[in-house]
């Protein structure tokens, strides 16, 4: 008798819930190779960090990792917010707002950090094999500021090694504990995986 092949993890649902702030991080991720597509939503109570919204978001990236779009709507009580990001072959990056309209380098970006969530590290961990190895790399991100959608250029450094992956961004410094493809379990500061 042959043996069975053993089932895909993928798609799943992962879901994280913020260490010390009404907020939560649900996403439906689907992976085949290095390629990503990802469907979630963060969702946050008033609280002195933030107020009240729900954000959600649709991600896309190429078969090497590297972002190719990403599609963020934002609700809060004074109105709602929509944002549409995209990344062509040449390394230029499209934002769109329906008011405005971006074109950037993004200082070579090939992955977008969304503040207040976890899921987004993962790209570039996946992307570098961080899980695996032992690195040190500046990654130039698009950073996005929830919930207003703000967007500006940045760099996150990551120091990977047998203690967890060290994260150093614009807004805390911390050392992240991810499985074995790479999705963060724990961000101390920010969320943990339930």
């Amino acid at each position: 008798m042959s043996n069975p092949i053993p089932a895909s993890p993928w798609p799943a649902v992962l879901t994280w819930r913020a260490h010390s702030a009404p907020r939560m991080e649900s996403v439906r991720v689907q992976v085949s190779g290095n390629r990503i597509k990802a469907t979630g939503r963060i969702v946050g109570g008033a609280c002195p960090e933030h107020p009240a919204f729900s954000a959600s978001y649709d991600l896309v990236t190429d078969e090497n990792g590297v972002t190719r779009r990403l599609s963020l709507h934002t609700a809060l009580a004074t109105g709602e917010r929509h944002m549409s990001i995209s990344r062509d072959e040449e390394g230029v990056w499209m934002v769109e707002t329906g008011t405005t309209h971006l074109r950037s380098g993004f200082a070579g970006a090939k992955d977008i950090d969304v503040v207040l969530s976890p899921f987004f590290n993962t790209l570039p961990i996946r992307r570098f094999g961080l899980q695996h190895e032992s690195e040190d790399i500046q990654v130039p991100v698009v950073y996005v500021n929830l919930p207003d959608l703000a967007v500006q250029e940045a760099s996150l450094t990551y120091s990977s090694g047998a203690d967890g992956i060290h994260v150093l961004s614009p807004v805390s410094s911390s050392s992240i504990k991810v499985d074995e493809g790479g999705f963060v379990l724990d961000y101390p500061g920010l969320a943990e995986r339930i």
